[in-house]
């Protein structure tokens, strides 16, 4: 093969191997992770264990963003306060971009689970452009069971099949 056509295959190479050189270089973005927040519409009342599979969940989706690689968590304690005047941050007319700005966040995730009985529940998770305010990236999924390892398993499918899918 000739010396040309072999700088010519190896510059196609290069060039098809240097977006995801670059990619893998890159500066992670930052969110504000605000937090889930538990929806109960069924009959029954929130008990112990789902408030603690609430922080479980919470913890699982931080920790999978941070262990991603791709996303750097910002501290929100600063907005806390602020935060807590809403009852849902996943629908509160853009306060969860404005809160991400205030803490100088790229994005600004949020979630909700909703329990409609002891057997269906949903998994939601926004993750929002601070500036602009647009849906960037998240995912839902139906889970039935309510137990710890069901919340955990639909929090990992959303990372795996949604957020951190490529």
């Amino acid at each position: 093969m000739p010396s040309s056509v072999k700088a010519v295959v190896a510059s196609v190479a290069l060039l098809a191997w240097a977006p995801h050189a670059l990619a893998d270089t890159a500066a992670p973005e930052t969110v504000a992770f605000l937090g889930l927040t538990f929806l109960n519409t069924s009959l029954e009342p929130v008990s112990p264990a789902e408030e603690t599979r609430l922080s479980l969940a919470s913890d699982r989706l931080a920790e999978g963003l941070a262990a991603s690689g791709r996303y750097a968590l910002v501290e929100t304690a600063p907005v806390v306060a602020a935060a807590e005047r809403y009852q849902n941050l996943a629908h509160c007319n853009g306060c969860d971009t404005r809160l991400a700005r205030e803490l100088g966040a790229d994005m600004a995730v949020t979630g909700e689970i909703q329990k409609t009985s002891n057997l269906i529940l949903h998994i939601s998770i926004y993750m929002r452009d601070a500036e602009s305010g647009q849906l960037v990236n998240g995912g839902s999924v139906d889970i039935r069971s309510n137990t710890d390892e069901s919340w955990l398993r639909g929090i990992d499918y959303i990372l795996k099949n949604r957020i951190l899918r490529e």
